[in-house]
């Protein structure tokens, strides 16, 4: 029914996102109405919430916290909630780095920057600038006495760019044509195109969260029932 392996059904009863399943005289499990349920309520929350919240809220369930399962749901929505406004904020502040012109994103004092000192002001550390560059984000220059990278305005503003966009999770792979559009054009289109792709994802992973949610509103309620009778 579910298109996995008996093994795995196992394996979900052993982990405790099926409720426990009754043996016959033979030895053989037995599977009832509720065990299908509990399959499809699984199947349901993995969408929305990940795999890791989907199974922790099942193996609530089936040791009769609910209390902890929803919990569980609502730290869901509420994280979703806070990287949306993440997301809203990271905007925001993306359009007026992508405005700036490299001379009002420049630091205050005269002449480029070492690696440690762009790395203090926007706040990460030396080791993302050097992975930002081997992804080809950055292009510093090398001081050619010293042999050390400098970076001028432009660079600074472009490692804000990708700071704020590794802050709503954007991996670098989809920075670079931002990056890209940003030094070529000046302008911010290719960054509203990967907000509006980041807010499409975040509209569609509510939506599977509310129809995992109503369907573990249906397993509870048909639980209750079952045990009325």
């Amino acid at each position: 029914m579910a298109g996995v392996s008996t093994q795995q059904i196992r394996n979900y009863v052993d982990a405790g996102i099926l409720p426990p399943a009754a043996r016959t005289p033979a030895g053989y499990r037995r599977f009832e109405d509720r065990h299908r349920r509990a399959l499809v309520t699984y199947r349901a929350l993995l969408p929305g919430y990940g795999a890791e919240t989907a199974r922790a809220v099942m193996r609530a369930v089936h040791a009769e916290d609910i209390a902890l399962a929803l919990t569980l749901v609502n730290a869901g929505h509420a994280a979703l909630h806070d990287q949306r406004l993440s997301l809203q904020a990271a905007g925001e502040a993306l359009e007026t780095v992508a405005g700036q012109t490299p001379d009002t994103s420049a630091p205050a004092r005269s002449g480029p920057l070492r690696i440690g000192e762009v790395a203090a002001r926007i706040g990460v550390r030396t080791s993302a600038l050097r992975v930002w560059e081997s992804a080809g984000l950055l292009r510093p220059r090398r001081d050619r006495g010293t042999g050390y990278r400098v970076y001028g305005p432009s660079d600074v503003r472009d490692a804000r760019m990708i700071d704020l966009l590794r802050q709503v999770r954007y991996p670098l792979p989809q920075i670079w044509p931002v990056i890209d559009g940003l030094r070529r054009t000046g302008g911010s289109d290719a960054l509203r195109s990967v907000i509006a792709r980041r807010q499409e994802g975040l509209a569609q992973r509510a939506a599977a969260m509310l129809e995992g949610s109503c369907r573990l509103h249906h397993y509870l309620t048909e639980n209750r029932s079952a045990e009325d009778r």
